[in-house]
């Protein structure tokens, strides 16, 4: 069974290149948000299997919209996007129900091995 993603990211070049190591992977990329708000409304349309979510956005930040995520569907599986030397963030994203992070820039078997891990 192919798991459905939502991406979020507010760089489309990112969003593009994450759906390119998905899709080339077998899985479903079934909707794309640019910001934590939009990501939320996306969420509660499309109930993904996964999340993938940039920290840093524009309106509402990626643990924000973990948090938000949260409430919704506590068994919300998200995985965090980070830029080198946001540690701090990685580490709140995570307390704030993130199940793991993937480093910018993306390394495809790097994806891989952590939806593996959080979605089996």
């Amino acid at each position: 069974m192919a798991i459905n993603i939502l991406i979020v990211d507010d760089a489309a070049f990112m969003r593009m290149m994450i759906k390119d190591i998905l899709v080339r992977n077998g899985y479903n990329v079934i909707g794309e948000a640019e910001n934590g708000k939009k990501a939320i409304e996306k969420y509660k349309e499309l109930n993904p299997d996964l999340v993938i979510m940039d920290i840093t956005m524009p309106e509402m930040d990626g643990i924000q919209a973990v948090k938000e995520i949260k409430k919704i569907d506590p068994k919300a599986t998200i995985i965090m996007c980070s830029a080198m030397g946001q540690q701090a963030m990685v580490i709140e994203s995570i307390q704030a129900g993130a199940k793991d992070f993937i480093v910018k820039p993306f390394q495809a078997d790097r994806v891989i091995d952590a939806i593996r891990r959080v979605a089996g």
